[in-house]
């Protein structure tokens, strides 16, 4: 991984490199723990490995980038800190390492560079993009393309795709003789997205009034626990919330959306750097959509900081109508609780049997009067097994939400019709 900050070069701009060294070791030394292993290999460049994983994670590298710009440049326009990721075999990554200012520069443009192959990618806080790493996949002039479609045989053999200065060349090796005919592929299926939406569940009225995003990961593997790691997931979703939003079909059914809540991290909130990556998602979001969007805050502690809760309140309430707190203690003080800190409360019921997870309803169930005094509403996430939904009919509970409710949906409710929808009840 290599770093290159603007004006890094010129006299008194910028930060000085062995600041901007010192922040990254920091980080990879706070966020990249073991068994992943890094180290400096030269002046802003770094060596990662990570044996359980098959490639970088490029929202992770991003995370650097945005926290690097955060603390090194605050309130600069964004785009000063841009991260350059090479993977592949030991020599390639060495040799990239070393590469001149100008070497880099030429990978950024797409030119590439005379060293061994590899994945090159190009990360800032605002974008990440794939780059060609060698010369002979790198970006061609619009009037040899252009000569090139002219001069290519209609049917004979494979031809560039692309557009403009995007597309590649043709490899001479078509040119030299047909390709052999082989039977085509099976195209491949796409992976299934990384998120989904559930459906938020009021058994008063027998409806469905919203949605919550989940990531699918959680079906098979618990939560992590580090703050790295769970922003990262925190801007997956804020993403693909963002694409629900912008979809034409999404648009054709606003008006049925309900209430809709995407996740953040409690101690992610409290973090500077963490808060302006949730802010540059955020930015990005519609502004007539904040009537209906929802902020879901997880790992709420069971005795969190009043003055915590109202910074959180502070950074949450432009950009969303209604703020829930994630709780996982049945019993939460809510007693102690300002009213205007949050617009309901949510219990995350244990990984538990179901007569424990049963008992937690009820305790939460039990303490209704102290919510409704302090205008809060009650929540139930999670919820796996029929008998849990009618624990929480039977007490008057207001919202449930999990597997027991509907399936993972690809889209919120209000982006399909409500027949078409994998609902388990109604």
């Amino acid at each position: 991984m290599r770093i290159l900050v603007a004006g890094l070069a010129e006299a008194g701009r910028g930060a000085p490199a062995a600041q901007v060294q010192a922040a990254a070791d920091l980080y990879l030394k706070h966020r990249w723990k073991a068994p992943r292993r890094y180290g400096a290999v030269a002046p802003l460049a770094f060596v990662l490995a990570d044996t359980k994983a098959d490639s970088l994670d490029p929202v992770e590298m991003q995370t650097l980038a945005i926290e690097l710009e955060a603390g090194l440049f605050p309130g600069r326009q964004a785009g000063q800190v841009c991260l350059l990721t090479f993977e592949g075999d030991e020599a390639a990554v060495l040799r990239f390492a070393s590469l001149s200012q100008a070497s880099l520069a030429s990978l950024i443009a797409g030119r590439g560079y005379a060293g061994p192959p590899g994945h090159v990618q190009v990360i800032t806080a605002d974008e990440i993009r794939a780059v060609p790493s060698a010369a002979s996949e790198a970006v061609i002039d619009e009037t040899l393309q252009a000569a090139l479609r002219l001069t290519a045989p209609a049917q004979d053999g494979p031809v560039a795709a692309g557009s403009g200065a995007a597309a590649r060349p043709v490899p001479s090796t078509f040119a030299a003789k047909p390709a052999a005919r082989t039977a085509p592929e099976k195209p491949r299926a796409p992976p299934p997205p990384a998120t989904g939406w559930w459906g938020l569940y009021h058994p008063p009225s027998e409806s469905f009034v919203g949605a919550v995003i989940g990531l699918r990961a959680d079906l098979s593997a618990p939560r992590p626990t580090e703050d790295a790691a769970l922003l990262t997931r925190d801007l997956t979703s804020l993403n693909d919330a963002q694409a629900a939003f912008a979809h034409p079909s999404f648009q054709k059914g606003a008006g049925d959306t309900g209430m809709l809540f995407v996740p953040f991290s409690f101690w992610n909130l409290t973090n500077p750097a963490s808060q302006e990556a949730y802010k540059r998602r955020l930015s990005r979001y519609p502004l007539d959509m904040q009537t209906r969007l929802g902020a879901s805050v997880y790992d709420t502690p069971r005795e969190p900081s009043l003055g915590l809760l109202g910074q959180i309140r502070a950074f949450l309430q432009p950009h969303f109508a209604f703020i829930d707190l994630n709780i996982t203690e049945p019993n939460f003080p809510v007693g102690t609780l300002p009213g205007d800190l949050a617009t309901s409360i949510t219990l995350s019921l244990p990984e538990d049997d179901l007569r424990a997870r049963v008992e937690a309803i009820g305790q939460f169930a039990a303490a209704q009067g102290a919510y409704r005094a302090k205008g809060v509403r009650q929540g139930v996430a999670g919820l796996r097994d029929p008998r849990e939904l009618e624990a929480c009919r039977a007490a008057g509970l207001r919202f449930v939400s999990g597997p027991a409710i509907s399936e993972l949906m690809a889209s919120p409710i209000g982006a399909a019709p409500a027949q078409g929808l994998p609902l388990k009840v109604a």
